[in-house]
């Protein structure tokens, strides 16, 4: 009869996640260096990255966005190619300036680029170009510039507001197959990596994953565990000894003692406080209200006089779609007067004239002189 029943010897095995005796042990993964305790540390790095991308994608795009954390891993960077699911990936090069200087890398594959760059651009990721142009890794590259920047911010904050920032940024859309994230370490230089699932409504889910050499995440868990670390308690003070009594003298019963009449100073007299209603000057009384006396130290001060035509408001991808012959329609009907601002303060307003091939402005209204310095804040 088989017996059914483990061992005490096996029993161990399991519980301790060490092969049963006789058995055969699992290969360690090459190079690896990362232990289970930096994989939990990074676990936190990994959702801050994946709550920043909730946060600027769905403010971008102005719809919901929910996001999954995927597997860690620590792998080769020659066996990454393959993994993004794309024929191209796209990435987004930095270096971490606060951590040591670390290279790091966010790469999705060109469907996500794609229905990112549409996305920032304000379109719905429904009609995308066959293969993505330079207007659409540009559009990609910002968004992604962007995520970066905001999950560094949270990232400072978690490790005690150290200054953290993304420097030499770059972008590039590489062949998965012959892909490698950092051309400067050896190929089987162990990397990283820290997946996350983004479904954004109404677009086709796709994956971002954050790269980072094993050696510089191992510096990075170490600094952000430094900083989680609660502070060391404070030593108990030392009590003084206590102070020896002195035998005390006999004193002389209160019968005995003569009396004694102190005479105390003569209180002070409260003097009358004068109290009246407050009286506020009236705004706008004079037109030189609030203008100080000595206004004339200043008037030699330099300052910037710009003329306005108009404003007017755009999205980031009709900004991005300019070209030269494009026209960009005004807040302003033709023929009405341009505002004339000081140091960004609107003062006048006045018709646009040509002096000598020179464009001037002739000014038609002027604003009263206490608005005048009000609004240029003397």
């Amino acid at each position: 009869m088989v017996d059914e029943f483990l061992n005490q010897d096996e029993i161990d095995a399991l519980l301790s996640g060490t092969p049963e005796p006789g058995g055969a042990s699992p290969a360690a993964p090459a190079g690896g260096i990362l232990t289970q305790d930096d994989l939990t540390v990074l676990n936190e790095v990994t959702g801050i990255l994946a709550s920043a991308a909730s946060n600027v994608i769905g403010m971008l795009a102005g719809r919901d966005v929910t996001t999954n954390l995927g597997t860690q891993t620590e792998s080769p960077q020659n066996s990454i190619a393959g993994e993004v699911g794309s024929p191209k990936v796209f990435s987004y090069s930095m270096t971490l300036n606060g951590l040591d200087s670390a290279p790091a890398r966010l790469i999705m594959g060109e469907s996500g680029a794609l229905a990112l760059a549409d996305l920032m651009m304000g379109g719905d990721a429904k009609e995308l170009p066959a293969e993505a142009n330079d207007l659409y890794l540009s559009a990609a590259q910002e968004g992604l510039s962007q995520l970066i920047g905001s999950a560094l911010t949270n990232l400072s904050g978690l490790m005690g507001g150290a200054r953290l920032a993304a420097d030499s940024s770059s972008s590039s859309l590489d062949d998965e197959g012959t892909w490698i994230p950092f051309q400067d370490e050896a190929e089987d230089s162990p990397v990283w990596i820290g997946k996350i699932d983004l479904t954004v409504q109404g677009v086709e889910p796709f994956s971002l994953s954050m790269l980072i050499p094993a050696a510089n995440a191992v510096s990075l868990a170490a600094k952000v565990r430094e900083a989680m670390a609660p502070p060391a308690p404070e030593p108990a003070p030392v009590s003084a000894p206590a102070p020896q009594m002195m035998p005390s003298r006999p004193q002389a019963s209160a019968a005995s003692q003569p009396s004694q009449s102190v005479s105390l100073p003569p209180r002070p007299q409260a003097q009358p406080v004068d109290a009246r209603p407050v009286e506020f000057a009236q705004l706008g009384s004079s037109e030189f209200a609030g203008s100080p006396g000595n206004i004339d130290l200043i008037v030699d001060i330099p300052v910037r006089v710009t003329v306005e035509l108009g404003r007017t408001r755009k999205t980031i991808g009709e900004v991005l779609a300019l070209g030269p012959g494009s026209v960009v329609e005004l807040n302003k009907m033709a023929g009405e007067p341009v505002d004339v601002l000081v140091n960004g303060k609107l003062i006048a307003r006045g018709e646009v004239v040509v002096i000598d091939e020179s464009f001037g402005i002739r000014v038609t209204e002027v604003v009263s002189k206490a608005e005048r310095i009000r609004s240029m804040g003397v």
